[in-house]
């Protein structure tokens, strides 16, 4: 993104981390005793956005990655995949430039593995955001602009898809 986060000081690297980016974990780190909304939200108060809107911004995620009927569910009553589509919600809700995803697909079916690779490719189109997918399913090279393909730490392809 242009900016050398080397020369940064650690409070400086944490904001711009915050503003800019967005992770999506291979394990959820959902906080359980707060709802689902709530906890997309979390980016947005750690920024300093206003409850009232963070919480609105987080449901609107939410109905995004097909989850506006569990806005207010616990993370111990929502399946696997429903938990992961909240951690996904919560990377997008800050509008990141730069998208990092470790195995977002892993707890999903086909179907909807397929759409949240779609929205990423959406979100990086719409927004010009860079989007980083780290992934063993195959089924989501199709999706993207460019794919490299590593084995044991070394790259061993890459391909421009059109």
């Amino acid at each position: 993104l242009g900016a050398s986060l080397t020369n940064m000081s650690p409070g400086t690297r944490t904001r711009f981390r915050g503003q800019t980016m967005g992770f999506i974990y291979q394990q959820f780190n959902l906080l359980p005793a707060l709802s689902a909304a709530e906890n997309v939200a979390i980016p947005l108060l750690i920024q300093g956005t206003r409850k009232k809107e963070a919480i609105s911004r987080g449901r609107l995620m939410l109905e995004r990655v097909g989850l506006g009927d569990r806005t207010e569910f616990l993370p111990r009553n929502l399946s696997g995949g429903q938990q992961q589509r909240v951690a996904i919600a919560r990377a997008l809700a800050n509008r990141p430039s730069l998208l990092l995803a470790d195995e977002p697909t892993a707890a999903l079916d086909g179907q909807r593995g397929r759409q949240v690779m779609e929205l990423f490719r959406k979100v990086a189109h719409e927004q010009g955001a860079g989007v980083l997918v780290v992934t063993h399913d195959h089924r989501a090279l199709d999706v993207f602009d460019r794919s490299l393909e590593m084995e044991d730490g070394l790259l061993v392809g890459a391909r421009v898809h059109s």
